[in-house]
């Protein structure tokens, strides 16, 4: 056997972090950070769970508030990791050690996501001590990872501090939070305000420390594989949604139909996301990440928000839902819309121009949305407004494919 043919042999002693090289070639998510992902899978879930059960109560406000904050919550954590990991990834036994009390702590945040929504649905003070005491978990990992970067990393060890600093700051202020039974206004206050301060690091950190060595090609696949995992919750609203369909009716063309709409749906979705060369834009623009870090966690949200308005649909059709047909369309429409909305701000963001033709296209989304909501007040059956519904992200990819796929690669160019 030569030298070449001979098994390779990978040892996870504890290596320094130095930092990767943000020029890598061929870097890609690693075995660890798609088993780490998984805890996301649990957390969508949940978060979409409780608020399709909510919509079909007719508790709209108190869904979208409880769902805002689990979802937000699960974003953020997902993206601080994901950030970390692209510009320090040893894969030595403590990273992995350290990744595993994230994964638990967010098993925990997750775990507490029906109190919370329980809580907002009562009128009670927001019971959000599971949720916050599963986020310490991980920020304590989190911070502990960032010194250890700090201390071997002299290049970059004034990002490194600062990342740490106010992500401890944030974790007193959370702290406290979880020891007090606040009302939904105080929590939402508490909340803005925590977001302020943890936000400061990433800020300062990137544009005033000298930054952190992430890599873009890398970053923009996390980001992809994330919007798969938020997609998923389509799937199981589409297979619940169907069940629906034939419990109540059989395999009749209804069912075809919700079977079409819903995977058409989530297909639909998937391509308009990938349409966008996410990686290109971010290395042709590497000074706007802050923006291609953060304005996501309403794309995620949307995504998932999306599944538990399907799921909301198969509340109504089994006659379990307050909601009247029109409202029920707008428990998927709405999402969706956001969704595209998202795609179309997170690309003017980057290349810095709004484009008249992505104008155009929002607006004939928008139609399609609204000739669904429409047909389903004038008495047109579930299934058939669903299946217009699915027509939405085809006005993107269609626009895409005759027209912006010229215009996407000019501005993923460097100037």
């Amino acid at each position: 056997m030569t030298e070449a043919q001979r098994p390779t042999i990978i040892h996870h002693r504890v290596r320094r972090m130095t930092g990767r090289d943000p020029d890598e070639q061929h870097r890609v998510a690693t075995p660890l950070e798609l088993l780490f992902d998984l805890t996301f899978v649990i957390a969508f879930g949940i978060a979409a769970n409780e608020f399709a059960h909510l919509l079909a109560e007719n508790h709209i406000g108190a869904g979208l508030l409880g769902f805002s904050l689990a979802t937000f919550s699960v974003c953020w954590a997902w993206i601080n990791f994901s950030w970390f990991a692209s510009a320090y990834d040893t894969d030595d036994w403590v990273y992995r050690l350290m990744t595993m009390l994230q994964m638990v702590g967010v098993i925990i945040m997750a775990l507490g996501f029906p109190p919370m929504f329980a809580s907002i649905e009562h009128g009670q003070h927001v019971d959000n001590r599971v949720m916050v005491g599963g986020y310490i978990v991980m920020r304590i990992a989190l911070v502990g990872q960032w010194l250890r970067a700090a201390s071997q990393d002299p290049e970059h060890r004034p990002a490194c501090l600062t990342y740490a600093l106010w992500v401890t700051l944030a974790q007193v202020g959370w702290l406290a939070a979880l020891l007090l039974h606040t009302s939904v206004p105080v929590t939402l206050i508490v909340v803005a305000l925590l977001i302020g301060v943890e936000t400061l690091g990433p800020l300062l950190a990137e544009t005033r420390r000298g930054g952190t060595p992430w890599h873009a090609h890398h970053i923009a696949e996390r980001y992809g594989l994330l919007a798969i995992i938020a997609l998923g919750e389509g799937v199981v609203g589409t297979v619940a949604s169907l069940s629906a369909v034939v419990g109540a009716q059989g395999w009749t063309f209804d069912a075809a139909f919700v079977a079409v709409a819903g995977v058409g749906l989530t297909f639909g979705m998937w391509w308009s996301y990938f349409v966008v060369p996410h990686a290109e834009l971010l290395h042709a623009h590497p000074d706007r990440s802050f923006w291609f870090g953060y304005l996501p966690i309403v794309m995620y949200g949307a995504i998932v928000a999306t599944g538990a308005g399907l799921h909301a649909a198969a509340y109504y059709i089994e006659h379990h839902s307050k909601l009247s047909a029109a409202e029920t369309v707008l428990t998927v429409a709405v999402p969706v819309g956001l969704y595209i909305a998202s795609i179309y701000a997170l690309y003017m963001v980057i290349v810095r121009k709004a484009e008249p033709v992505l104008v155009l296209l929002l607006g004939l989304t928008a139609v399609v949305l609204a000739v669904a909501v429409w047909l389903a007040d004038s008495g047109r059956s579930m299934a058939n407004c669903l299946l217009v519904v699915t027509l939405a992200p085809l006005v993107t990819v269609i626009g895409y494919e005759l027209l912006g796929h010229h215009r996407a690669k000019e501005k993923a160019t460097p100037a």
